[in-house]
């Protein structure tokens, strides 16, 4: 990821309308904003909440609220609480989401 080209700014997340998202089982809710090719998200995802898809998009992660299941293509599994956060880059392993409690992330990619 390389960040050219964007001035300095703040956000107001209040302010950035929500979007649901589809889901296996229960709803993920995105509140997003793009600098260049970067996009910067406010995720929640509902107590329940089971990706429907395989992600190979590469992100940095925050859990900031709740936890989160993140299950990689080849069986492993990550648990991530308030407070921890993993990266992965572009097409690197497939991986997919569950937050049976319910979570609140901020994503970078």
């Amino acid at each position: 990821m390389k960040m050219t080209d964007i001035p300095f700014g703040t956000t107001d997340w209040s302010q950035v309308p929500r979007t649901e998202h589809s889901a296996e089982a229960g709803q993920a809710f995105w509140q997003t904003q793009h600098f260049g090719s970067i996009r910067v998200r406010m995720v929640e995802y509902t107590p329940g909440y089971v990706s429907d898809h395989w992600c190979t998009k590469g992100h940095v992660l925050l859990c900031l609220e709740g936890e989160m299941e993140t299950e990689l293509e080849d069986g492993r599994r990550f648990t991530l609480k308030a407070g921890m956060s993993y990266q992965v880059a572009d097409n690197a392993e497939p991986h997919r989401s569950r937050a049976p409690l319910g979570a609140r992330l901020f994503i970078v990619d």
